[in-house]
């Protein structure tokens, strides 16, 4: 006899849970890079392009190195076999005809800053002189904090289309995002002085105001003298003074905060949790 149907039971019946919304405040300025003319797009090019081919700047990747890591990619016997025959047919010395990984002249890519990550690392510890990057950036997200960070550092930065698609064939490698040159870099000396002027300022509302090279011409002399001043003055005079500075500086147009909402994905298929399985009976 066929079971009769039962009734589902209390606990059976699953709730569609509420959209969990995440709200957060958005920046309510568009912040975007200066655009650059078209002369200066084709000089700094060419300038780099001419320069990074007569120092002859160029990465090199062991070919054994990688045929190995090609070898540990397939199946384990497939990758034995084949490495017991190469073996077998030349046994080289690891030093004869064997070019090793790396950049050709290591004291002039030490000069450089190559990628996003890095330009970041040593703008943050402010030790670039100018920065390049790439438009053909996607997505945008990637290189726009550069904006804020190098204008903070008061370095000179621009996007410069078909930077990736000139230098990183001459420079052997696959793209180039980001182009940062240090401090006490001494092969671009020329290039740095000849790219800086025709790079565009940048614009940022709440940097506006911010002097230029800041940082290079305080002096801790002069900071402590500041200090020490500070300390003997009142808390009527402070006031006073911070009133005079106040009402000679520019007024600031505060905008609105924006409110972003993220919601997830509603259509994603959420599994049940482990404590709770549905037995069949």
């Amino acid at each position: 006899m066929a079971a009769a149907p039962q009734a589902p039971g209390r606990g059976s019946v699953r709730k569609t849970r509420p959209l969990t919304v995440k709200t957060a405040l958005n920046n309510p300025y568009a912040i975007c890079w200066s655009a650059l003319e078209r002369e200066d797009m084709h000089f700094i090019l060419h300038t780099l392009e001419d320069r990074f081919k007569s120092l002859g700047l160029q990465k090199t990747e062991d070919k054994k190195k990688k045929k190995k890591q090609f070898l540990k990619k397939q199946s384990p016997d497939k990758c034995s076999t084949e490495v017991d025959t190469s073996e077998g047919h030349k046994e080289t010395p690891p030093g004869d005809n064997g070019q090793g990984s790396g950049w050709s002249p290591a004291h002039i890519r030490k000069q450089l800053t190559i990628g996003v990550n890095e330009v970041t690392r040593a703008l943050e510890r402010n030790g670039l002189v100018l920065v390049l990057v790439c438009k053909s950036a996607k997505p945008a997200l990637i290189t726009s904090h550069l904006i804020q960070l190098s204008l903070s550092r008061s370095v000179p930065a621009c996007q410069v289309p078909r930077l990736s698609e000139t230098l990183a064939p001459v420079v052997g490698l696959k793209c180039v995002l980001a182009l940062g040159f240090r401090k006490d870099s001494t092969a671009f000396v020329d290039e740095v002085k000849a790219i800086i002027p025709r790079v565009p300022r940048l614009h940022v509302p709440w940097l506006q105001g911010r002097p230029e090279d800041s940082r290079e011409k305080l002096d801790t002399e002069s900071l402590e003298s500041q200090d020490k001043e500070i300390l003997e003055t009142s808390f009527e005079d402070l006031s006073k003074h911070k009133r005079k500075l106040v009402e000679g500086q520019p007024a600031v147009v505060l905008q609105p905060l924006k409110i972003k909402k993220v919601i997830p994905n509603p259509n994603k298929i959420r599994k049940p949790p482990k404590g709770k399985k549905t037995t069949s009976k």
